[in-house]
């Protein structure tokens, strides 16, 4: 690019900490980084206007896994390594209220809930049979039965009586609370570099040589926190995984308030500023939707409608206003992968769907792993 003097000079020489990624892992990333490094200069390169991942387009759950989703994560991990990432995710939680504010982001805990559907009625009774088991797990953590049984008022149809109850879970301002984080990276004299895409570097032992769709450079350290799109710079156990979502106009007088989790997680709906937002089935094409094309498919989007129409409002008039996708980034399993690659090269990637809950804590570890390496 033709850049001046001004621009090289201020803006990409003598870098000590280029992060690729400016969403939640990113920023958090790059606070740390400063926290540790008062003097050094940190740099973030993203792909897009906006983070180009999940990170401004989730749907703002503040959650750590409904019960179902648990059981499910025996079936990859022992009980000691689901207990692992459920004290992670919570402990992430925390450190975002706290980094934020909790009032900066609009934290509501208003409980989640989880829905079964009639039709799945012996799945619905093996969670109940696993209830207890599950709280027993995580008592010692959180001193209290995290899932409790409580009947369905909400006039959804076609689903169970009683849902699965967790008093622990709430519901942010996604918007707010990322530009919560661009704020506080501003005030801390920290470069963000917009529709800027990585695609490559070298470490050079003294350095990594970075290229981009626009410039080369040298920094001294590279950190890689772009999730879904790790892929396409890493040969790592990571896989994008698109999410679509739909939102209503306001709809008069919503019968109802909270988080909501359907059918294994693989659905998720709440109330937001008097509307509906209504994400997921990325279960009807797991493999169709294992891409970081941010487009929405006429499969998920009428499934997405019909359950709006026949489940969640019923008899309630309802128009959608806007749609949707975001990507994540998953794997063989759900523990994150934060390392060091090489002597100046570094990740903090694999969010499995929980990036609100673990975001900060992994921008922060990264961070910390450049410790012996200053």
């Amino acid at each position: 690019m033709n850049f001046s003097y001004w621009e090289i000079k201020q803006w990409i020489s003598n870098t000590d900490y280029t992060i690729v990624g400016s969403g939640l892992v990113g920023l958090n990333c790059a606070l740390k980084l400063r926290e540790n490094h008062p003097k050094a200069s940190i740099l973030v390169l993203e792909k897009g206007v906006l983070p180009q991942g999940a990170s401004t387009k989730n749907a703002g759950f503040a959650c750590f896994g409904s019960l179902s989703e648990l059981l499910d994560d025996l079936n990859l991990h022992t009980e000691d390594e689901m207990i692992e990432l459920v004290q992670l995710r919570y402990k992430g939680l925390k450190l975002l209220k706290n980094n934020l504010g909790a009032k900066n982001i609009k934290y509501k805990n208003r409980g989640g809930y989880e829905l079964f559907l009639k039709t799945k009625g012996e799945f619905f009774e093996s969670c109940l049979e696993n209830r207890e088991r599950i709280n027993e797990l995580l008592k010692p953590y959180f001193k209290k039965n995290v899932f409790k049984v409580k009947k369905n008022d909400f006039g959804f149809n076609h689903i169970q009586d009683h849902l699965i109850f967790n008093q622990f879970e709430g519901q942010i301002d996604t918007g707010k609370m990322m530009d919560q984080l661009l704020k506080k990276c501003i005030k801390k004299n920290i470069h963000i570099l917009n529709a800027t895409s990585v695609s490559g570097f070298e470490d050079l032992r003294n350095g990594v040589h970075v290229t981009t769709d626009h410039f080369q450079f040298k920094t001294k350290n590279l950190l890689i926190a772009n999730n879904g799109f790790a892929q396409n710079l890493l040969n790592i156990d990571v896989e994008p995984a698109r999410a679509q979502v739909l939102i209503t106009k306001p709809v008069k007088k919503l019968p109802f308030k909270g988080t909501f989790h359907l059918d294994k997680g693989f659905y998720y709906f709440r109330n937001i500023n008097g509307r509906i937002l209504l994400g997921g089935g990325r279960n009807l094409d797991i493999e169709g939707e294992n891409t970081t094309d941010l487009a929405q498919t006429p499969l998920i989007q009428n499934k997405l409608e019909e359950l709006l129409k026949t489940t969640i409002l019923p008899n309630t008039p309802h128009e959608i206003e806007h749609r949707w996708s975001g990507i994540m980034g998953v794997g063989s399993v759900k523990k994150p992968i934060v390392q060091q690659l090489s002597e100046n090269v570094y990740c903090g990637v694999r969010l499995g769907g929980m990036g609100v809950a673990i975001g900060s804590q992994i921008g922060a570890d990264l961070a910390n792993l450049t410790a012996g390496n200053d």
